[in-house]
Formats: C-alpha cells, sequence, structure tokens
C-alpha cells in the first residue's frame, strides 16, 4: 500500500515496522510530529519527557534493557541531551538505539541554526541522513539494525523541508525484535571507572563503521555527465536533481563516518566537483581532511538558511554566495501575534507599564518582545530566563522579572529557580501556566494531568513544587485582570527574597476552552475617543475598520484586556 506521508509520518511509521518498543523525547519544531506518530501506534511505549535529557537517558535504559528504543528532537534538544549523547557510545547499546534529531535551517521556530553533523563526529557515532518520506521510512528501520551490528547509537538527522513535505511511501509491514537479556558488566557500563578501558574500543569500532560506509547502500552513484560531479544529501540532493538533472551525483545516506575510498575514487573523475550540502560545510570539511582537494562547496553554497534550488543552481553557475539577509529579516508582512484571548496578553501589558527589566524564554510568549508590547528584552534558550534574571540582580538590576512557560519551567527552569533560592537571590518568576505545551502544538506535560496518550496523570502542583524550593512569595493570578497582574508583579518585586507569580489561564485553543461559550466585546463609537489605548492589548480580534476600532465578535474571547484599557470606558459585554 502506498500512501502519501511528511517526512515525520513516514519515520514514526518506519520506527514501528523496525520492532520499537519504547519512544520518548520532547516536543520542538520540526521534530514533534515523530513521536506523536509513534504513540497512535499500540505496540510502542511513547511517553513525552520533562526535557530532551530526561528522553535520552529514559531510552538509554530501554534499550540497555533489550527493547529497541528511539529518542527524539530537535536540533537545540540535542545540547540538552549532550552529555548522556558524548558518553553513551562508549558503552555501546544493547538493543537498537537511534536518536532523531531535526536540524531546522533557516530557523523558522528556533533560535538558532545549528549543524547536528558535527555531534555525531564528536560522539564517533554514525549518522544516517533521508532524502525524502519514502526513504526515511526504509532508512529508520537500517538504523535500528546498524545499531545493534556494532553496539552503537545511531544518529538519524532530518531538516525541517524533509520533516514537513509529503510525498509517497510504500508501507510495510511490522517485524518484532526479540528482547536482548541485560548483561550485568559494570566494565561497560559504569563508564567513569572504566572508561580508559572503553576507549580503545571506540575507536576500533568507528574503524569498523568506517569499513561499513564504503559498502553501505544508501551510499550510490548516479551516473550522468562525465563532466560534472555533484557529492550531496538529503534535501539538497533534491534541489541537484532538479536543476542538474543530468550530473553525475555522489549521493550520500550516511554522513559519518563518510565512504573515503569510493569518495576519492570518485572526485578522481572529474578536474572539480561540487559539494552541496545545507548548514556547515561538514562533508567538504571531512573530504578535506582525507587530503580530497579538487571540490568546491561553500565557496558556491550559503551556510546560511535553507538551500533552495535558484541558490543551487546560482552556485553551480559560479554566481557570488548571498551573504546578507537583514532585508529578509527586516520585512515582517505578516508577524506572528499572540491568539485572542491570550493569557499572556495581561501579563505583557502589566510587565510595560510597570518598566521592568525582562528576561525571557522559549515559548509562544517569546513574542512579548515585539510590539506593542515590548516587554521581554532578552531571550536565549530553554530554561534561561530564570538565571539570566538571577545574573541581572547580581549585576545591581533592581527592577528585574524572569517569565517563563509552565512546559519550559520543568524542562529547564527549575534548578535556576532552586539556585536563587539557595543562593538568596531576589529573583522574580513570573510562571505563565496555560496548561499546555502551546508553541509546538499543544503537547501534555508533567503539569497538564495528561500523558501523551491520553491517559490520566498526577499533574505537578505547582505551588507545593515552587514551596518545596524554598520560595517563601508564591501568588496566584487570573492574567485575564490587569490590574491584580501589576499589583502580583509589583508585590513580587518588592520581596526581598525570591518571588513567584503563577499567571493562571488554560490556552485558549485548547479544546475544553474552544467549547465555552463567550460573551463578545463591542466599542462604543458615539463614546470613543480615539486614544488608541485599547490597541495596545494587541489582540488580533480588535481591528481598526472606518473610523472607530471595532472588534471582531466571532474572534473574540471576551478577556476584556481591551475593555480594562479603554480610559473612556466604550468598550463593553
Amino acid at each position: 500500500m502506498t500512501t502519501l506521508m511528511s517526512g515525520n509520518e513516514a519515520i514514526a511509521r518506519g520506527a514501528w515496522e523496525a520492532g520499537v518498543l519504547f519512544a520518548a523525547g520532547y516536543p520542538g519544531t520540526p521534530s514533534t510530529e515523530v513521536l506523536e506518530g509513534i504513540a497512535r501506534y499500540d505496540e510502542v511505549d511513547a511517553h513525552w519527557s520533562t526535557n530532551e535529557k530526561v528522553a535520552f537517558d529514559e531510552c538509554v535504559g530501554a534499550a540497555l534493557g533489550g527493547v529497541r528504543s528511539l529518542v527524539t528532537m530537535k536540533h537545540v534538544g540535542l545540547n540538552v541531551a549532550a552529555d548522556p549523547f558524548m558518553v553513551f557510545p562508549y558503552a555501546g547499546t544493547n538493543a537498537g538505539f537511534v536518536v532523531l534529531v531535526a536540524d531546522d535551517p533557516g530557523m523558522y521556530s528556533s533560535q538558532n541554526e545549528q549543524d547536528s553533523r558535527y555531534f555525531a563526529k564528536m560522539a564517533k557515532v554514525p549518522l544516517l541522513e533521508p532524502a525524502d518520506a519514502a526513504e526515511a521510512r526504509a532508512m529508520i528501520g537500517l538504523a535500528f539494525d546498524l545499531s545493534e551490528r556494532y553496539r552503537t547509537p545511531v544518529m538519524f538527522r532530518t531538516t525541517t523541508r524533509l520533516a514537513h513535505t509529503r510525498s509517497p511511501v510504500e508501507l510495510g509491514q511490522r517485524s518484532e525484535a526479540p528482547r536482548t537479556a541485560f548483561t550485568r558488566d559494570v566494565r561497560q557500563y559504569a563508564i567513569p571507572v572504566f572508561a580508559r578501558l572503553r576507549r580503545p574500543e571506540l575507536e576500533a569500532k568507528l574503524d569498523e563503521l568506517r569499513a561499513f560506509a564504503e559498502q553501505f547502500d544508501g551510499n550510490r552513484i548516479e551516473e550522468g555527465d562525465p563532466g560534472l560531479g555533484i557529492v550531496t544529501h538529503g534535501i539538497p540532493y533534491q534541489y541537484v536533481k532538479e536543476v542538474a538533472p543530468r550530473a553525475t551525483v555522489f549521493r550520500l545516506g550516511m554522513l559519518y563516518p563518510l565512504p573515503e575510498e569510493r569518495l576519492r575514487e570518485f572526485c578522481a573523475r572529474f578536474d572539480t566537483v561540487y559539494v552541496v550540502e545545507e548548514s556547515e560545510g561538514f562533508i567538504q570539511q571531512e573530504m578535506a581532511s582525507f587530503g580530497i582537494l579538487n571540490v568546491t562547496g561553500k565557496e558556491r553554497f550559503t551556510n546560511i538558511g535553507e538551500l533552495s534550488a535558484d541558490l543551487v543552481a546560482s552556485g553551480l553557475e559560479g554566481a557570488p554566495v548571498p551573504g546578507d539577509f537583514s532585508d529578509e529579516v527586516a520585512i515582517l508582512p505578516r508577524p506572528p501575534v499572540l491568539c485572542p484571548g491570550c493569557a499572556h496578553r495581561g501579563v505583557f501589558t502589566a510587565l510595560r507599564q510597570l518598566g521592568a527589566l525582562v528576561t525571557g524564554d522559549i515559548g509562544c510568549y517569546t513574542l512579548g518582545c515585539l510590539p506593542p508590547y515590548n516587554a521581554i528584552h532578552t531571550t536565549f534558550c530553554m530554561g534561561a530566563s530564570i538565571g539570566n534574571a538571577t545574573g541581572f540582580r547580581r549585576a545591581g538590576e533592581e527592577q528585574v522579572v524572569a517569565v517563563i512557560g509552565d512546559s519550559t519551567f520543568l524542562h529547564g527552569g527549575l534548578p535556576s529557580l532552586a539556585s536563587a533560592v539557595y543562593n538568596q537571590v531576589a529573583t522574580t518568576m513570573v510562571l505563565l501556566d496555560n496548561g499546555t505545551t502551546g508553541m509546538t502544538g499543544h503537547q501534555e506535560h508533567p503539569g497538564t494531568g495528561h500523558t501523551l496518550k491520553g491517559a490520566p496523570a498526577p499533574a505537578v502542583d505547582y505551588e507545593q513544587l515552587i514551596g518545596a524550593l524554598g520560595v517563601r512569595h508564591v501568588q496566584v493570578v487570573d492574567p485575564w485582570d490587569l490590574e491584580a497582574t501589576k499589583s502580583a508583579i509589583e508585590a513580587g518585586l518588592a520581596h526581598p527574597g525570591p518571588a513567584v507569580i503563577i499567571a493562571r489561564r488554560h490556552c485558549q485553543l485548547l479544546p475544553v476552552e474552544k467549547a465555552k461559550q463567550h460573551v463578545p466585546y463591542r466599542v462604543i463609537e458615539e463614546e470613543c475617543v480615539l486614544c488608541e489605548e485599547c490597541m495596545e492589548a494587541g489582540c488580533p480580534a480588535l481591528v481598526w475598520e472606518g473610523d472607530y476600532p471595532t472588534v471582531r465578535e466571532w474572534e473574540c474571547v471576551g478577556c476584556s484586556l481591551c475593555a480594562q484599557l479603554c480610559p473612556a470606558e466604550a468598550i463593553v459585554a
């Protein structure tokens, strides 16, 4: 049976067909749908973990326990999981273990561009990368086979374009992988004690993988024009085939280790070989380390953003590499906005009015840095807001507020809050508790009361948890109440020690909220003084039509923020 699938759906299907029994991860675009997809299969025990390191550790335990395991994350998630990722190869796995990492060239939903291929080289693990959904389904099974053959974790890399592009996929049947009993061998698995003994074996295993790369079917040459040789991989292969269909192409499916001898033989056939790869010049650099010097790569093809057919074509023609993308950043014809009734809107309005220095975090609420709020002044990575606020306080700033979402707080914020309490830094934190992982599509987490598969689960009690850390000032507020929110933040800033304000209201896109009947607001035009204060709410349901602001009744959820901002009381329910 053939069906259309996205790359993520195909990976989930392929993992199921390969006999995976356990899967874990943390949601992050563009990887999210892999775990959501595999969770639909009853045979697979799949769940969201509190962060990527936890997910990685859980899958290590499952793989050592003898069952095929898949851990999923986006590229910045691999940064979080880097500690076990670098150590686990020293031990080697007992059953198939694959780490799915989705890079995001172009930063469509990320805070940075990152070429995760370098992680595979650092960790000395094999790296596979498919070029379309059909290959993704088949190759994920090969990844598990490779993992068990060499008793190594395998990195499986995708990118945004592959993850979300649909193509025909031939479905297969599930193959049950037998469980492998765990042998209690401390010399193999107690790495800190026996790492020096394990290191030579890791190098020997890498030599075996180099030999495997030479005969791996996923590394194949497609013969064509004897005067035009191209080495490429993954999604860039699709662009190459579009703009240079007659070229002789060495298509790489295993990107680390590379097939050195086959690449030598291939490049010897041409005066110049073009290396077309996305992001950094990983393949080109590896080839240079082999002494293969008749290659041209990043001299022609940018390392910034995604490649495209046009960029590949201009690179092959010798056009200058574009280096200035500032115009693309400056032009925002459709800037992202918070949804109507979003609970974050009241918090940011209050913070703007208070004039506090605000350290932000990763989530929907990162939009608080944009107009009309202009209320977030720093954002870096998951869980950084609280630590950043602590640092600002140590540097002498007085009015500092950290904002962090509920899922992100559980992911990476807890250690920073514990540190602030331990060191008695008067850090004020606003926990934006909207009851979901909103930015990536409303996934469950330990605070929502449900698992990935929908089963009931204990929900974290934030008041008790934060109190147990030693925070003495904890206040819950409804962010739809602007004055109450502002007063709560002011009280937190006035507290001499760490303070937490929990701004609690569910995301308005959750089914339970969408099902509620709301009384929409409206503008009484004859009472409107055209001050435009209501527009500071930044609500997409409030628009300027004709001579007066207008509330689109079909979009309004009745949060009343615009009415609270109106000095003339011209907005009523």
